[in-house]
């Protein structure tokens, strides 16, 4: 049997039976290493390296995703330089007081709530740029007033999902310069494709389409009331944000320029992610916002809430570079082909499901594109597939199953601040909605994409 499909089996299990996926990642590749007849170290033969062992290739590999890593790392203390700042705190404060002081548009409210934490989630992923760190802040405050208003959580589940993933697969700022620019662009190009020409919006365009289609769908699927208790829990996290103090101009004015600052290196400067976050978290310290005293902290915090993220970025590079060592992908796309019969319909969906399942495992669509790019480019260019096509099967391959994935941070923010009187599960009330949801309109779409592209 192929070398690369059960290393890929075997990572996929051990993730299921939740065995850590950076252990499950690194075992996968060592499995795949050996079958395919690599030794673990070096064969050196007159003081040259004649061979290179999996040791070796699986810790240069490791470097290709130090850049990715070090760019989540410096968004997540910038992320926490916003929260040091108190602006989400006073945000939710906001809110809550303009619903306690009206609630007789019931309607408007509801309606006018769930569009505000569609466009946080959206802004948390670019403008913004600290993805599920705004859910703890803003969503336990609001517990009470969505009981009030008899909001269906699986609805608010299925929202906050679509600004976490839709946001970083389609717009290249924050989060999505990451996934798009630097691994999905950068891996299909180390696997042999020119993409210096590709534009990649134009490319995901339509399988973001299939997720807005989703979303719909969960506006009409959840819009009946759903009745909720309201706990003690609540009324304290309510008061609370409602007593949160105004936030002073001073400290507005800064944050507002950081965020600015940050956004604008991003599109005036290809690939500056790192440099824009950086110039952020300086812009709080010069203009005192995070005191000196406190920088080290706030740093340290920061990068602490992306660090696994990141490791789990770094291992799967490591992974990938393994796999593309075996020599045993290109007679796995051989193999597809005879499998496929050269249809192209066929080996789309074939590669989307496989995408799915892949992203299901690990739960970052952001690790899953260095395993499947080095697998999937060869075999769409052997079946014809345009550039433009094979970034859009790709790339939604990759997305997929971040939605409704049990390990995903898109499932576990939202429950995260769903949860936190105890009325929210995680598998029946976040895992499975956004899995119907937007997973099978993505599918559609992705394959959609790569047959009209």
């Amino acid at each position: 049997m192929n070398a690369v499909v059960i290393a890929v089996i075997v990572m996929l299990a051990l993730s299921l039976l939740r065995v850590h996926v950076v252990l499950s990642l690194t075992i996968g590749a060592f499995v795949g290493g050996l079958l395919a007849g690599m030794p673990l170290a070096d064969v050196m033969a007159d003081d040259k390296v004649v061979q290179e062992g999996i040791i070796t290739v699986f810790q240069t590999g490791l470097s290709g995703g130090a850049k990715i890593a070090l760019s989540y790392a410096m968004l997540g203390a910038f992320a926490m330089a916003i929260t040091h700042s108190g602006l989400p705190q006073q945000l939710a404060g906001a809110v809550v007081r303009k619903l306690n002081r009206s609630e007789s548009d019931a309607g408007k409210l509801k309606w006018g709530l769930l569009l505000l934490i569609l466009a946080m989630g959206v802004m948390s992923q670019n403008v913004v740029p600290i993805h599920i760190a705004f859910i703890p802040m803003i969503i336990p405050p609001l517990l009470l007033v969505f009981n009030r208003l008899k909001v269906d959580r699986r609805l608010i589940a299925c929202v906050i999902t679509f600004g976490l993933v839709t946001t970083y697969m389609f717009l290249p700022y924050g989060f999505g310069a990451i996934f798009l620019n630097e691994i999905l662009l950068g891996n299909i190009e180390k696997a042999g494709l020119n993409v210096k020409h590709i534009n990649v919006m134009q490319a995901m365009a339509i399988p973001t389409l299939g997720m807005v289609v989703g979303l719909l769908l969960a506006f009409v699927r959840f819009r009946k009331p759903r009745v909720y208790q309201s706990r003690e829990i609540d009324l304290a996290d309510n008061q609370s944000a409602a007593d949160t103090p105004a936030l002073s101009s001073y400290r507005s004015l800064v944050a507002a320029v950081a965020i600015a600052v940050c956004f604008v290196i991003q599109l005036v400067y290809k690939d500056a992610l790192l440099l824009g976050a950086m110039v952020g978290f300086a812009v709080f310290m010069t203009l005192g916002v995070v005191k000196r005293h406190d920088a080290n902290d706030v740093f340290g915090e920061g990068i602490k809430m992306m660090a696994m993220v990141g490791f789990i970025m770094i291992a799967a590079q490591g992974f990938a570079a393994v796999m593309q060592a075996t020599g045993h992908i290109q007679p796995l796309v051989d193999g597809s082909m005879q499998m496929f019969g050269g249809s192209k319909g066929m080996a789309a969906l074939a590669m989307l499901l496989v995408g799915l399942l892949v992203t299901m495992g690990i739960g970052s669509s952001f690790s899953t594109l260095p395993i499947i790019t080095a697998i999937y480019v060869p075999l769409c260019i052997s079946l014809g597939f345009s550039p433009l096509a094979t970034v859009a099967i790709v790339g939604t391959a990759g997305a997929l199953g971040d939605a409704g994935s049990p390990a995903s941070d898109s499932t576990l923010g939202p429950t995260m601040g769903l949860n936190a009187d105890g009325q929210h599960d995680h598998i029946r009330d976040s895992v499975i909605p956004t899995f119907i949801h937007y997973n099978i309109p993505l599918t559609i779409a992705g394959w959609i994409a790569a047959m009209v592209l």
